[in-house]
C-alpha cells in the first residue's frame, strides 16, 4: 500500500506520496553532490572541502575567483538552462499525449535558433550581446505562434500540433543554415557554438537573469499544475468534467515555450534534455505532475552541468560544449523510444 501525507488547510489540500518525497530528496542531494564535484574539477583541480570552506568563509583570492567567478555562475547557469528544458519538456509531453515529443522536435527549439543566429550575424555588432536572449525568446515565441494556429482547426488538437511541430521546425532549420551560409565569418563561429549549446563563459548576469525569469514563471506553473494531468484525457471527456481545454492547453504550451525559450537564450540550443529527463523522472516517482516536473528539473540540471564538466576537463586544453556530450547520449535514446513507439 503506497503511504502518503496528507496537507490541508482552509481552501488548499495536498496529498504527497512519501516514496516520491524520498526520492526527490536524494535526487537533490545528488544535485548537490554533482555541483560540488563541478566546482572542483577543472584545470586547477581542488578538493571539494577547500571548495566549500572557500564559499563559506573566503580565503585564498586566487582560489577563491576561480570558485567563485569562474566555476560557480557556470555550474548554476547549466543547472538553470536543464532544469527549464526539462520541465518544458514534461509540459509538452502531457499536452501533445506522446512520449517523443519535446522543444527541440515540435520547432519551439529552431524558433528561437533561428532567431539568434539571425541576431548574432547581423545585429549583434551594431546592438551588442545583450539583447541575444530577447531575441532568442522572441524567435522560440514566434514558431510556437505559427505552429498554434497551423495547428487550429476547431482547436488545436495533440496530432496536428505533432505533425506542423516537426515540420516547421525542419523548415526553420533550413532557414538557420541559410542564415549561417551568408553570416559574416566573424560570427559564423559563435553562431556554431551557440547552435550546439554552451554554458561557456558564463558570468554572474547570466545565472541571475535567467533565475528571475523562471521565477516569474512559477506562479502561473503552480496555478496550471492540478490540471495538467487532465491533457492527457480525450478532448471530449475533459470537456465533459468542465475543463476548458484549448484555454488550458495554450496556457500550458506557453508556459513550455517560454522556460524553453528562456533556457535555449542563455544556454544555447542545447538538444534532447527536454526528451530525457522527463522519461526518466516518470520511471522514478509517481504518476502526477508536480513529482514528475520536480524529478525532471533536478534531471535535467544534472544531465548539463555533468556534460559541462565533460566538455571542459576531458579534453584540455580544449572547452568543448556541453551540447555535444547531451546528444552523444541523446541521440540512442531517441531512437531507443523510437522503437519502443514502433512495437
Amino acid at each position: 500500500m503506497t503511504r502518503t501525507l496528507l496537507l490541508r488547510t482552509a481552501g488548499f489540500s495536498r496529498r504527497i506520496d512519501l516514496a516520491t518525497l524520498w526520492r526527490l530528496i536524494a535526487a537533490s542531494c545528488l544535485t548537490l553532490l554533482v555541483m560540488l564535484g563541478a566546482l572542483s574539477l577543472g584545470t586547477l583541480t581542488l578538493s571539494p572541502q577547500t571548495v566549500i570552506a572557500l564559499l563559506w568563509r573566503g580565503g585564498d583570492a586566487s582560489l577563491l575567483f576561480i570558485v567563485e567567478q569562474l566555476r560557480l555562475p557556470r555550474v548554476l547557469l547549466a543547472a538553470l538552462v536543464g532544469a527549464a528544458l526539462a520541465v518544458s519538456g514534461v509540459i509538452l509531453q502531457s499536452i501533445i499525449r506522446n512520449p517523443l515529443a519535446s522543444p527541440d522536435l515540435l520547432g519551439i527549439t529552431s524558433g528561437a535558433s533561428a532567431a539568434a543566429v539571425l541576431y548574432l550575424s547581423f545585429f549583434s555588432v551594431l546592438l551588442g550581446p545583450q539583447w541575444l536572449p530577447l531575441a532568442a525568446m522572441l524567435g522560440a515565441g514566434l514558431a510556437a505562434l505559427v505552429i498554434y494556429g497551423l495547428a487550429w482547426k476547431q482547436g488545436a488538437s495533440p496530432l496536428r500540433l505533432v505533425l506542423i511541430g516537426v515540420g516547421v521546425s525542419a523548415l526553420l532549420t533550413a532557414i538557420t543554415t541559410f542564415i549561417l551560409v551568408f553570416s559574416p565569418l566573424t560570427t559564423t563561429l559563435s553562431a556554431y557554438v551557440w547552435l550546439t549549446g554552451s554554458v561557456y563563459g558564463a558570468s554572474w548576469p547570466e545565472p541571475r537573469a535567467l533565475a528571475g525569469w523562471l521565477l516569474a514563471l512559477v506562479p502561473v506553473l503552480v496555478l496550471l499544475a492540478r490540471q495538467v494531468r487532465v491533457q492527457q484525457l480525450d478532448d471530449a471527456l475533459a470537456q465533459g468534467i468542465g475543463v476548458r481545454v484549448q484555454w488550458l492547453r495554450a496556457g500550458l504550451l506557453l508556459v513550455s515555450v517560454a522556460l524553453a525559450g528562456a533556457a535555449v537564450a542563455w544556454g544555447g540550443a542545447i538538444a534532447f534534455v527536454g526528451l530525457i529527463a522527463p522519461h526518466i523522472a516518470k520511471r522514478l516517482v509517481a504518476p502526477g505532475f508536480v513529482g514528475q516536473a520536480l524529478m525532471a528539473a533536478l534531471i535535467g540540471a544534472n544531465l548539463v552541468i555533468l556534460a559541462d564538466l565533460v566538455g571542459r576537463t576531458l579534453f584540455l586544453p580544449l572547452d568543448l560544449p556541453a551540447g555535444i556530450f547531451v546528444a552523444a547520449l541523446g541521440t540512442p535514446f531517441f531512437l531507443y523510444l523510437l522503437i519502443n513507439q514502433r512495437h
